[in-house]
């Protein structure tokens, strides 16, 4: 399956998400996907299936359990494609860090005590 079929869900991009930031047990997994969307457990389990299948998502047996983790691996793949079109984002981001830059500067300038003259 290519790397935009498996992203191209809601579901396992939100799986993707959560082991993004930490690895989960198939049913922590099912407990916050599954309450988000509305769906069964066998549901969110042919998720992962996918998931693990493309590459997407490892996992491994603690005991009873099963643990997913993310694998960045095949992003790598939509990172190359997606390069081409930076340069339609890449100078607004530019323009938004200054803006910020600005702001910040404004803040600080407006905080800083006013020097009193004796």
């Amino acid at each position: 399956m290519h790397a935009f079929d498996v992203l191209g869900d809601p579901v396992r991009r939100r799986i993707l998400e959560l082991l993004a930031g930490a690895e989960m047990s198939a049913g922590e997994v099912v407990r916050v996907v599954g309450d988000e969307f509305g769906i069964s457990q066998p549901a969110v389990s042919q998720h992962l299936k996918v998931l693990r299948e493309s590459g997407f998502a490892g996992v491994r047996a603690e005991g009873a359990r099963r643990v997913y983790t993310l694998d960045p691996t095949p992003l790598r793949s939509v990172d190359e494609w997606l390069d081409p079109f930076r340069r339609f984002w890449a100078p607004r981001l530019d323009a938004l860090a200054t803006e910020i830059a600005r702001g910040k500067k404004a803040r600080r300038d407006s905080d800083a005590p006013t020097p009193t003259h004796e």
